[in-house]
C-alpha cells in the first residue's frame, strides 16, 4: 500500500510540473487548391494518414497511457493475452488474474460440450463457409440456429451473420434512407450509432431509457420523416440497467414508428432461462420489429443475428449488404458452438442462478462500501464510477497489480466524469473472490482520491516514452 502511495505521489507530482507543458499538435493543413498540390504541402508515401485527426488523438492516448505506465512500473492494464479460454480466472503475463473483462457471462465458450461442437463441426465443413451464403456458402446448421432463435423471439425467422457490429450497421443501413429518422437511446451502441451514417438518415437522441423524452422528442419532429426507427437496447453495457422496452415500444407505436431492441448483452442472461429480454419481461414478439443480437457474448461464439417478421427477414437475406450478401456466411464451428450453447443453457439451468447470486453478492458488497454504481440494477454488468481519465485509468492499473483484471472505460465512450471501471460478473466466479476484490478496490479508490483529476490530454505530459491506444 505504501509503494502506491508513492506511485500516486510521482503522478501528483510529475502532473504538477509538467500540466503546463502544452501539448504540441500538427497543425491543420489547409485545402488543396483545384490546382496541383503544392510541394510544400505534400505528405509522401506512408505519410498521408499521419496528420489525420483521429490517428492523432488515437496516438496520443495510447502513449499517454504508455507514459502512466512507465511512471508509475503499474502493469499495462490494455490488450491482455490470456492463455486459455476468457473466463472467471485467467493467466496473462505470468500471473493468475481474476478476470472482470470477459463477457462469457456463463463460461460456455470453455464447456466441453460446447466446444466439442466446434470441433466436429469444423471437420465436417471445415474452417470456413468460404463463400456468400447466396451462392454455396448455405450449410445446415444456419437453419438450425435461425429456427431455434426464432422460435426464441417469437418471431417470424431469423438471420446469423460473421458480426455482431456489422449486423447492427447493416440492418439499420439497409432499411433507412435519407428521407427517415433513426431515433436512438442516448447510451445505444456504437453499431447502432454506425448503421445510421450507413443509412445516410437522421439520427435523433432521447435522454436514456426515458419514454417522456422519446414522447417529446417524436411529438416535434416524427412529421419530418418519412420511416422512423426507434433504436434501444435490452441490457445496456454501460450502466448494467434494463431497457425499458414496453413503455418505449408503445410510445414508438403511437407515433408510427418500427422499433429495433439490440440484445447483445441480454440474450443468455435474462430470462428465467436465459432467452433474453422477451422472455424476462414476458413480452409479445411483435411488440419489437427487430429483434438484433451478439453470438459472442453469453453464447460463447462469435457473429449475430436479427430476428422479426418473416418477409422481412427474407428481404434481409437476399439483398442486405454485410448480413448475407458481400460477405461469408458464419464459419461452422462458430454456428455450432451456440447451438450446442443453447442446450447446455436448458440442461444446466444452474449456471444462470450461480450469474445472478454472484450479481446480487458483489453490488450488494459494493454498496455497503459506498460506491456509487451509477444506474446499476444488480445485473451481471457492475460499473463503479471513478471520475477522472487518469483516477480510472490508475485503478485499473493498481487493480491488475494487485491480481483484479477490471477494465477501465473513459471518454468519449461514456461521457466525461463518469469514467469508471466496469466488471463482468460469470457464473463461476466463487464467493471468495467477488468479495476479495471488493475490499482490495475499496483500498485502491482511498489512493485514487490523491491523484489530480485530469484527462489523459493532460497527462501526455507526463514523463517522455515513444509513442505508442485503447473500449474495454
Amino acid at each position: 500500500m505504501s509503494d502506491e502511495r508513492d506511485i500516486a505521489r510521482r503522478m501528483l507530482g510529475a502532473a504538477r510540473e509538467r500540466a503546463a507543458t502544452p501539448v504540441v499538435r500538427t497543425p491543420a493543413i489547409p485545402a488543396p487548391e483545384a490546382t496541383a498540390i503544392p510541394a510544400a504541402r505534400r505528405r509522401g508515401p506512408g505519410r498521408q494518414f499521419a496528420d489525420h485527426p483521429a490517428v492523432v488523438e488515437a496516438l496520443e492516448k495510447q502513449s499517454a497511457i504508455q507514459r502512466l505506465v512507465d511512471t508509475t512500473g503499474l502493469p499495462h492494464p490494455l490488450f491482455l493475452s490470456p492463455q486459455g479460454h476468457n473466463g472467471a480466472v485467467i493467466h496473462s503475463g505470468g500471473s493468475e488474474l481474476v478476470n472482470y473483462s470477459s463477457y462469457n457471462y456463463l463460461e460456455l465458450a470453455g464447456h466441453p460440450l460446447v466446444v466439442l461442437a466446434a470441433n466436429d463441426a469444423a471437420a465436417r465443413y471445415g474452417t470456413s463457409a468460404s463463400a456468400t451464403r447466396i451462392v454455396t456458402g448455405e450449410i445446415p446448421l444456419y437453419g438450425i440456429l435461425e429456427r431455434r432463435l426464432a422460435e426464441i423471439y417469437r418471431a417470424g425467422a431469423a438471420l446469423v451473420s460473421s458480426s455482431g457490429f456489422l449486423s447492427n450497421a447493416a440492418v439499420i443501413g439497409f432499411l433507412l434512407g435519407e428521407r427517415d429518422v433513426a431515433v436512438c437511446d442516448s447510451l445505444a451502441h456504437a453499431s447502432l450509432v454506425a448503421g445510421t451514417q450507413w443509412a445516410g438518415c437522421r439520427r435523433l437522441a432521447f435522454r436514456h431509457n426515458d419514454p417522456e423524452s422519446l414522447a417529446a422528442l417524436l411529438r416535434s419532429s416524427r412529421h419530418q420523416f418519412d420511416r422512423a426507427l426507434v433504436i434501444i437496447e435490452g441490457h445496456y453495457s454501460m450502466d448494467g440497467d434494463l431497457g425499458r422496452i414496453a413503455e418505449i415500444a408503445a410510445v414508438a407505436r403511437t407515433y408510427d414508428c418500427a422499433v429495433l431492441v439490440d440484445e447483445a448483452h441480454a440474450i443468455g442472461v435474462l430470462g428465467p432461462t436465459g432467452l433474453g429480454s422477451r422472455e424476462h419481461f414476458d413480452l409479445p414478439g411483435d411488440l419489437v420489429d427487430i429483434w438484433a443480437g451478439s453470438l459472442s457474448k453469453a453464447l460463447g461464439s462469435t457473429g449475430g443475428f436479427v430476428a422479426g417478421d418473416a418477409d422481412l427477414i427474407a428481404a434481409l437475406k437476399y439483398a442486405a449488404p454485410g448480413m448475407a450478401l458481400y460477405t461469408a456466411g458464419p464459419s461452422p464451428a462458430n454456428i455450432a458452438a451456440v447451438i450446442a450453447g443453447l442446450d447446455v443453457m436448458r440442461d444446466e439451468p444452474e449456471r444462470l442462478a450461480r450469474l445472478w447470486s454472484n450479481a446480487a453478492l458483489f453490488t450488494g458488497a459494493l454498496r455497503e462500501r459506498g460506491m456509487d454504481l451509477a444506474d446499476s440494477q444488480a445485473t451481471p454488468i457492475v460499473p463503479v464510477i471513478v471520475p477522472g481519465e487518469i483516477r480510472a485509468g490508475y485503478a485499473a492499473a493498481a487493480m491488475l497489480q494487485r491480481g483484479h483484471n477490471a477494465g477501465a472505460i473513459l471518454s468519449p465512450v461514456v461521457p466525461a466524469g463518469t469514467e469508471r471501471l466496469r466488471f463482468f460478473l460469470t457464473s463461476e466466479h466463487t464467493e471468495r473472490q467477488l468479495l476479495d476484490t471488493v475490499d482490495e478496490l475499496a483500498e485502491v479508490l482511498t489512493i485514487v482520491e490523491q491523484i489530480p483529476d485530469l484527462t489523459l490530454g493532460a497527462a501526455t505530459s507526463l514523463g517522455s516514452a515513444p509513442s505508442g491506444h485503447a473500449r474495454g
